[in-house]
């Protein structure tokens, strides 16, 4: 299994929004955000190939920028949204569903699992599958894609990086 983590596309920003008194999980991507995001998706999907299962975390700019990717997707990815992806959740439990995924009988084991979350949640998610490192080593821009190789099961330090691009990168490689 590969398991491609990209990071929230650029949102509204955090003081402005919290003003209106509005909670922090309800804030959007900016327009900006949508822009820049949109036009490094296609480039996404060329560079990591098909998506077979697409997840975001539960907060409306993660579930916004996992539905631009799916509209770069063709086929269009099954979809799902987990808490395991919010702020302060521990690696493990994302680890633990993916092998779940593993061992489903109806539906297909799948090839490439997209994440869509939130830093420093996925730097440290980054860390701990491929070093094993309770403390992160990257962090992991808005709008930016990490791609890693599960072959073995999903676990501390049992992942391999094959890529890292950030958003001009992606946007570099649009056709």
């Amino acid at each position: 299994m590969r398991l491609l983590v990209v990071r929230h596309a650029i949102a509204e920003d955090r003081a402005a929004f919290a003003r209106r008194g509005r909670d922090d999980g309800e804030r959007p991507l900016s327009t900006k955000g949508r822009r820049r995001f949109t036009a490094g998706a296609a480039a996404l999907v060329a560079v990591a190939g098909p998506i077979d299962l697409l997840v975001a975390s539960p907060l409306l700019r993660a579930r916004q920028t996992a539905d631009l990717l799916a509209e770069a997707c063709e086929p269009p990815p099954r979809r799902a949204e987990s808490g395991t992806l919010v702020p302060g959740a521990h690696p493990r439990e994302l680890a633990d569903w993916l092998r779940s995924l593993q061992g489903q009988g109806a539906e297909p084991a799948p090839e490439t699992v997209a994440v869509v979350g939130h830093q420093p949640h996925l730097g440290h998610l980054v860390s701990w599958l491929a070093g094993g490192n309770e403390r992160s080593w990257i962090e992991i821009k808005k709008g930016s894609a990490v791609l890693l190789d599960l072959a073995a099961a999903p676990g501390p330090g049992a992942a391999i990086l094959l890529w890292a691009l950030t958003p001009r990168q992606l946007r570099a490689l649009a056709p």
